[in-house]
């Protein structure tokens, strides 16, 4: 395809008296990715490297150079940061910034939607609902439909909702996921198929649309109405999309789709992160945007601004031994750090004692119990450990989740020894 030429104003590095996009500004890398000309460019950005200010001074350079703020297009995952950044960029220049198109997919999606929608047929006026709303009308409709009878104890709402979005999401078969991750459910494989076909038909009848439906609609706007992908396409001529390797199979079309007429897409992210499969986030997208856009420039930013050496020489071994990533050392000008210790424990229970014994001989040194801290990834990851600590009687605080000994099923079976200990307990006999 023919590609419009009328983007064709930005010619790299054309810096002008006064502007604060400068050397001294940024690092080299931040540098290259924020002055960059016109074509695809992957910003792949290291934990800590500054990508948040590439993006600001990216959109800065687009403004100073004179590309109208309107034809500019910041793809973010929360309305937060994207409302940060177009904040951040205004400081920078002007308030002319925020006329940028910032914002979630989703809340891109609804707006695009609602002005070129009726290409495909759909009313500008179409109502979005909440994960909460679709599973009523998937509860209606297991009604409706007596998919709960024959003496079969049909699957949850919820658990079929998380079918019916993780097939969208994941772009494959509500099969595949049942025998997957349900293969008990395997024997409603023809119900998921008919209740999912009912879903979708109740949402055109009532003029609904469901967070997935956002997605999918957009994409189906952009590949199906010529009219409207064009007129997209070049009404956008600057695409900006952050976190990119967090992004689904549909979400990435989204972006060649967008930038179709130009090729102008600037994408960032981390090829050694992406903790959203669960919800169809696709790592390999990251991977594979060189061959979505051939010719597409790579630029790293390896410059760690939150870490010392030692922390990252750690984290580029770690990140050595994956198979398939784009080449990069993270490094910081940082002095000083403490070199990290690795222990692997033979079970949770080991992993516990050793950091126990640790926060033991701390304390006997003198280290104050709120100087020190424990961090892990969900809250039922440090019920060893808060049992550890507690056998230990050394007191501590936990943010985020309840404490084992604060959950509904440890405390009922606690009443239970509370009431053999003290038979007058009558707050455990109540419970």
């Amino acid at each position: 395809m023919q590609k419009n030429q009328q983007s064709n104003k930005l010619t790299e590095d054309p810096r002008q008296e006064g502007s604060p996009v400068t050397r001294e500004a940024l690092n080299e890398a931040q540098y290259a990715a924020v002055t960059h000309g016109n074509g695809p460019v992957l910003v792949i950005a290291g934990a800590g490297s500054g990508k948040t200010r590439t993006l600001v001074y990216r959109m800065a350079y687009l403004i100073e150079q004179g590309i109208p703020p309107e034809s500019i297009m910041l793809l973010t995952f929360t309305r937060r940061s994207a409302q940060e950044m177009l904040y951040r960029a205004s400081q920078l220049t002007s308030r002319s910034c925020r006329r940028v198109i910032g914002g979630t997919f989703h809340a891109t999606s609804n707006m695009l939607l609602r002005q070129h929608g009726h290409h495909l047929g759909f009313p500008p006026g179409f109502t979005i609902i909440d994960r909460g709303d679709a599973e009523g009308i998937i509860n209606l409709l297991k009604s409706s439909l007596d998919l709960a009878g024959a003496g079969k104890r049909f699957p949850s709402k919820r658990v079929v909702m998380n079918l019916l979005s993780g097939s969208i999401n994941k772009a494959r078969p509500i099969e595949d996921l049942v025998f997957e991750s349900h293969i008990h459910l395997s024997e409603f494989i023809d119900d998921f198929h008919t209740i999912r076909d009912h879903y979708n038909q109740f949402k055109l009848d009532h003029g609904l649309m469901d967070y997935d439906d956002l997605l999918v609609n957009w994409q189906r706007l952009m590949a199906e109405s010529d009219e409207a992908g064009t007129e997209i396409s070049q009404r956008f001529q600057y695409i900006l999309v952050d976190e990119y390797q967090d992004t689904n199979l549909i979400q990435t079309e989204i972006v060649r789709l967008l930038a179709r007429e130009h090729d102008n897409v600037m994408v960032v992210g981390d090829d050694a992160q992406s903790i959203y499969s669960f919800r169809g986030a696709d790592f390999y997208n990251i991977m594979r945007f060189p061959e979505q856009f051939p010719g597409a420039r790579v630029i790293k930013l390896e410059q760690n601004y939150r870490s010392t050496q030692p922390i990252l020489s750690l984290t580029n071994a770690i990140i050595e031994q994956a198979e398939e990533k784009f080449t990069k050392t993270l490094f910081s000008e940082i002095e000083g750090g403490i070199r990290p210790e690795v222990f692997s424990g033979a079970n949770e229970a080991a992993e516990a004692r050793f950091v126990v014994d640790t926060i033991d001989k701390l304390i006997k040194e003198g280290t104050e119990k709120d100087a020190i801290a424990i961090l892990f990834r969900s809250g039922f990851h440090s019920y060893k450990l808060e049992m550890e600590l507690t056998s230990r009687y050394i007191e501590f605080e936990k943010r985020g989740g309840l404490k084992l000994t604060e959950s509904a099923h440890i405390k009922d079976a606690l009443s239970f020894l509370r009431i053999l200990v003290n038979p007058w307990d009558n707050l455990s006999w109540n419970r």
